[in-house]
């Protein structure tokens, strides 16, 4: 299948870089109605799209059936932009969605633990 990357809107700042996270249909309003701050959301009739900034599945695994894509690079089932942020940004702030997507799929959310040194 064809890829296609998703356009950012004009006059929306993009100095993060852009990935996106996908979760199927299903979720996609469920997650929608849930966050407290939403930048662009783009869906075709079988997925939903969110722009994170680039590095957001740094120390992150999204959980299946999550689909990240780095650049912002995904299937070309022609997505269409579905939601405009209110501000410039067009960023989704990853941790609400990795949570979000965590809640409704049943994973429990996890991080690395930071290595722990003491001096005694």
């Amino acid at each position: 299948m064809a890829a296609t990357r998703l356009t950012v809107p004009v006059g929306l700042h993009t100095g993060l870089g852009c990935d996106a996270v996908g979760v199927p249909a299903r979720f996609g309003f469920k997650i929608l109605s849930r966050l407290p701050a939403k930048g662009c959301v783009y869906a075709d009739s079988d997925w939903w799209w969110w722009l994170v900034p680039a590095g957001s599945d740094h120390d992150l695994t999204w959980p299946l059936p999550a689909c990240y894509a780095r650049g912002a690079e995904i299937p070309d089932r022609r997505p269409r932009l579905i939601h405009h942020p209110d501000g410039t940004s067009p960023y989704t702030p990853p941790i609400p969605l990795y949570l979000l997507v965590c809640q409704l799929t049943g994973i429990a959310p996890s991080w690395p633990a930071p290595p722990v040194s003491t001096t005694l």
